[in-house]
């Protein structure tokens, strides 16, 4: 491979974190549900993690919840907390939601559920007019993102707290693209729930947590065993959640040096392609954005014959949420923006990491200007 530019995809494991795995792995296999000693040490590792996890987003470890990835934990928070209160079992979530959040309200809505969907502006933020006149006595719920994973735009989460809870409506972000670009506090966003994943921020697959604010009547996720104090049954995924922690950890205690960075390389890689590609511009430039996301349209050029090419030289990116590869539809995101279909198809993202080198991204700037002028020279839309 010559460059990853597709981290919001997922990330590498950082080697401490695999380092922090592996005794769970091999030697300490005990189940921490166990009543011997010699499961109840691998539980000391599991709080140890719960405790790092809470750290990080300013939490108390009690009010975090282990799971298997963002989208267990966006559903259960949606599902959930539309259903505390029969009364209230009314869900908004803005149109420029991660599939996880929005096919879930879709589903929802099939089944019966009330739900609208927040318009957004050219700008990608949620209409906050029009959320405040969509709040019904039947809300409950109202799930805005921390930041966009395909354009990278920071969501005012403390300014939607504010139009929603004196309606006594719950409030849920899906965080997963912020860890380790941009400080987290739950108390300062003023949310009721929060997901994130482990793997969008160097730690393993498989394990994310649901924050749940203390007070919040959330019904259990799975029922069995009392593991999660009830609220999720079956055996800890122990590596996976030391792990998690030992990321976590690190994304705090980094993040000031490596968001640093990677906006730095970020803004070299824009700089970089827009000078040396005529006719390209970049999504919500000028937005509040993570510091390592970049989705860039390139006018003319059909994004799939551009990701093919660059795949084929070892370089890795998206058109997009991973999550939606393989759909011949434009990104809902960028047309919910204003981005007329033909143009949001032309759209490239790349995303970086702490471990995202200069020459990485000097390879794609090297290759990408004759690509993109080849395929103009053969474009019908060009």
């Amino acid at each position: 491979m010559k460059a990853y530019l597709d981290n919001n995809a997922t990330t590498m494991i950082a080697p401490e974190v695999l380092e922090e795995m592996m005794p769970f792995l091999t030697h300490r296999y005990g189940n921490p549900s166990s009543f011997h000693s010699f499961g109840g040490e691998v539980m000391k590792e599991v709080e140890k993690a719960r405790s790092r996890v809470a750290r990080l987003i300013g939490a108390e470890p009690e009010e975090v919840f282990f799971t298997s990835g963002g989208t267990e934990s966006d559903n259960t928070a949606l599902r959930g907390g539309c259903s505390i209160n029969p009364l209230r079992s009314g869900l908004l979530v803005s149109m420029v939601e991660h599939p996880a959040v929005l096919n879930t309200a879709k589903k929802m809505m099939r089944d019966g559920t009330p739900v609208g969907f927040v318009p957004v502006g050219g700008d990608g933020l949620p209409d906050m007019a029009a959320l405040a006149e969509m709040l019904v006595p039947e809300t409950g719920l109202v799930s805005i993102m921390t930041a966009n994973n395909e354009t990278g735009t920071k969501f005012p989460l403390a300014e939607v707290a504010e139009i929603v809870h004196p309606s006594g409506v719950l409030l849920h972000t899906d965080a997963v693209q912020a860890p380790g670009k941009m400080e987290l506090d739950v108390k300062a966003m003023n949310v009721d729930m929060l997901s994130l994943s482990a793997h969008k921020f160097h730690g393993p697959k498989g394990v994310g947590i649901l924050y749940v604010r203390r007070g919040v009547d959330l019904p259990p996720f799975i029922v069995g065993g009392h593991q999660e104090s009830g609220m999720r049954a079956g055996t800890y995924n122990v590596p996976g959640i030391v792990g998690m922690g030992k990321a976590a950890e690190m994304a705090l205690e980094e993040l000031s040096a490596v968001a640093g960075n990677m906006k730095a390389a970020r803004d070299r890689l824009e700089e970089g392609i827009l000078e040396s590609c005529p006719g390209a511009s970049v999504v919500a430039r000028d937005s509040d954005r993570l510091p390592n996301t970049c989705t860039v349209l390139f006018k003319g050029v059909e994004s799939e014959a551009v990701m093919t090419i660059l795949d084929m030289e070892g370089i890795c990116v998206s058109s997009g949420s991973a999550c939606s590869t393989g759909e011949i539809a434009p990104s809902h995101v960028l047309t919910a923006m204003g981005i007329d279909p033909m143009t949001a198809n032309t759209a490239i993202r790349f995303s970086l990491s702490r471990y995202t080198s200069g020459e990485e991204i000097d390879v794609l700037l090297d290759i990408l200007p004759g690509i993109i002028e080849k395929l103009r020279r053969i474009s019908p839309y060009a």
